[in-house]
């Protein structure tokens, strides 16, 4: 029986820019999105996208929000997710890119400039954030 997994992802902004990693593995391989991945089994959301983050990005998150939630289904690739989407308020280290056999690259995008490909759960995020005015 197929059933959902569970992922997470986070919202790094900087001077008007958000921060993207370009995926390299399906689903949306040559997308560009924000860190984030699964939530492991007897993990929580933020415990897992604090790893995540940290794994890919090299920053620390400090004080997050939840942001909201992002479902993407993927039929031709038979693939359901349902993320856990959050905001950090606060943050150190420097950015980096940590996981070079999963992103292509990593950077600070403008939001009214984005890259052409950008994840379903990034374009959830970026709603959120103007949904609620935070960008």
């Amino acid at each position: 029986m197929q059933s959902p997994g569970v992922g997470c992802g986070i919202v790094f902004l900087k001077d008007a820019r958000i921060l993207l990693l370009q995926r390299k593995k399906s689903p949306e391989a040559g997308a560009w999105g924000i860190p984030g991945g699964k939530v492991d089994f007897l993990e929580t959301a933020e415990q897992a996208i604090r790893r995540e983050a940290f794994e890919e990005t090299g920053l620390q998150a400090g004080a997050i929000s939840l942001l909201g939630l992002s479902e993407q289904l993927f039929h031709g690739e038979r693939q359901h997710w349902l993320g856990v989407l959050f905001l950090a308020q606060t943050y150190s280290g420097e950015m980096q890119l940590l996981e070079p056999d999963k992103h292509g690259g990593i950077d600070w995008f403008l939001l009214d400039s984005l890259p052409e490909h950008v994840t379903m759960p990034t374009r959830h995020a970026i709603d959120l954030l103007r949904q609620r005015s935070l960008v």
